[in-house]
């Protein structure tokens, strides 16, 4: 991390959601009770719901498309991403883009809603159980993602949030058991989300600072393995809008090839992707 003051800790922890703690409690306990369960079917549906939750709904969706808009779409798509982002349980779609739009607007800084320059435990796990609880505030969050909240199916999606998880739950229960469920919804979420806090806390730690920018993120590669791509975080704070994250041949971004394929079949278009000068290029080949 750089060398600039660390941030004020004292009233960051005044204030606990212990909703939040007792849901995160219940999900690590039955992540773990996955392993007295196991079977290659099990290991299949949660590494494939992980693609999906992960890689098309964080990854693809909520961040690529819904906050910084790297690329277009159909509306139906748009939808669909939305929902794949609702079963990694970090909340709705109005909640996600508004909360990343703002460590954007203040990244390590004050307002920044989970820097590691308050320290690395905050950055991770810290802002989701001392911070506010606006996971179901979709009236507060719509400040902050206006384009988002002019869309009912989006304001409906962010309040019920907690709907096509639930309702995926319940399915896997009739088709596959207790066994089932604990590997594709609780281990895979738990999963989901300390890959996704990585993206918080270790890519604003460690790893490689290619550009200049004025916060600290880096470049992470086994963070970029984790989340399709989201890892190479430095290269995205230096251009957030582009849909390509991994801007050098050795940066594995699984969510590019992705979207690469999708234009080809007609799917997405207008996809943004950053202009590196020959400079950097000489750089990035280094």
């Amino acid at each position: 991390m750089s060398s600039v003051a660390t941030l004020p800790t004292e009233s960051r922890y005044s204030k606990l959601s212990y909703l939040t703690c007792a849901v995160l409690i219940w999900f690590h306990i039955q992540a773990v009770a996955a392993f007295w369960s196991f079977s290659w079917t099990n290991l299949f549906v949660a590494v494939f719901l992980y693609w999906v939750a992960i890689g098309l709904g964080i990854s693809m969706g909520y961040h690529r498309l819904h906050t910084h808009r790297g690329f277009k779409t159909y509306r139906l798509f748009e939808y669909f991403l939305a929902i794949c982002g609702t079963l990694t349980l970090e909340g709705g779609p109005i909640f996600w883009v508004a909360t990343h739009r703002k460590h954007h607007q203040h990244s390590d800084q004050e307002l920044d809603p989970h820097t590691p320059r308050v320290n690395g435990f905050w950055a991770h796990l810290g802002w989701i159980v001392f911070g506010e609880a606006h996971h179901n505030d979709t009236a507060q969050m719509s400040k902050y993602a206006p384009d988002l909240a002019k869309d009912p199916f989006y304001t409906w999606l962010t309040t019920y949030h907690w709907v096509p998880l639930t309702v995926l739950g319940f399915g896997l229960l009739a088709i596959g058991g207790w066994g089932l469920v604990n590997w594709a919804i609780f281990l895979r979420v738990v999963l989901g989300l300390h890959s996704t806090w990585l993206v918080n806390s270790a890519t604003h730690m460690w790893g490689r600072r290619r550009f200049a920018t004025k916060d600290d993120s880096r470049n992470t590669w086994w963070v970029a393995l984790l989340t399709f791509g989201e890892g190479w975080h430095n290269n995205h704070h230096a251009h957030p809008t582009s849909a390509r994250h991994g801007l050098a041949w050795y940066e594995f971004d699984v969510t590019w090839l992705e979207l690469k394929v999708l234009k080809a079949l007609g799917l997405v278009w207008d996809v943004r992707v950053a202009r590196i000068s020959q400079a950097t290029e000489e750089e990035i080949a280094a």
